[in-house]
């Protein structure tokens, strides 16, 4: 068995920068056990599996130890492999998940605008793993799909030193830190160490619960993210441009792929993880 893999970066326009994901074009779902374990394989972040359907494709994520149901950055990967390699004379694709239909567009300069869901959230309590987890205390904590610790500002965010075995043993997905920017309107990291992913280089889907936060905060729907994180040895800093419209968010960003090959799987052990 053959499957086509390509490996994108997503939010630059720089190779070995943004956020890697992988892309893996199918003719029909594999066994859930061997997408997982290609996407333990890679061992990025996302890998993204798409399905075409014709006018639209499926799609599904797996970080190398679970399937997860929204991921942004593995989305604008799938949306460089689709709009560039597989329906080049499309402009827009449309990508059905768990989630609900998200949409891609690529504009006139060649990036790409993500619409997805606006996601809820409600202040809580802060559980004591989360406190013990993040080394300085928030100001407010909310829950969604993740935890939510809000702080007053960009200096406290940076500091923070995780406890990745502490927030491994939260109850929601991950922990995603945010603050007041200092260039930007607001700024964020992103801890995932349930999903194998220890510090996220930018996160689309926890910026479902951080946009429609910082608009009302902010009092205003057009907004500029920065997100952490460390790579090549130094923080990384991901800029993106953000709109809550309605109830959707708008991500815009641009990509550069990496490479284009092929994996190669033997028919028998395909058949023995599926079992």
């Amino acid at each position: 068995m053959e499957i086509p893999l390509y490996q994108v970066d997503a939010f630059t326009d720089r190779v070995f920068f943004g956020n890697p994901a992988a892309v893996c074009p199918l003719d029909e779902w594999l066994s859930d056990e061997v997408m997982q374990a290609i996407g333990l394989e890679n061992n990025l972040a996302e890998t993204a599996f798409i399905i075409d359907r014709g006018d639209s494709f499926a799609l599904r994520w797996f970080t190398p130890s679970m399937e997860v149901d929204l991921c942004g950055h593995a989305t604008l990967a799938a949306a460089h492999v689709v709009l560039n390699h597989l329906r080049p004379e499309w402009d827009e694709v449309t990508f059905h998940s768990n989630t609900g239909p998200l949409v891609v567009s690529r504009t006139p300069e060649g990036q790409f605008v993500m619409s997805f869901p606006a996601l809820p959230r409600e202040r809580v309590d802060p559980p004591e793993a989360l406190l013990a987890g993040l080394s300085i205390t928030p100001t407010a904590v909310y829950g969604g799909m993740d935890y939510m610790a809000v702080y007053d500002n960009e200096e406290d965010l940076r500091a923070i030193e995780p406890d990745q075995r502490m927030l491994g043993t939260l109850d929601r997905r991950a922990v995603v830190v945010t603050a007041p920017g200092i260039s930007s309107d607001f700024v964020a990291r992103f801890f995932g160490p349930k999903q194998s992913i220890p510090e996220d280089q930018f996160t689309g889907s926890a910026h479902c619960m951080l946009v429609p936060y910082w608009a009302e905060a902010l009092g205003r729907t057009s907004l500029t993210s920065r997100q952490f994180s460390p790579r090549l040895g130094k923080t990384l800093t991901i800029q993106a441009n953000c709109e809550l419209r309605g109830d959707r968010v708008i991500l815009g960003g641009s990509t550069r792929q990496y490479l284009a090959g092929v994996i190669t799987l033997d028919d028998d052990e395909v058949a023995r993880l599926s079992r």
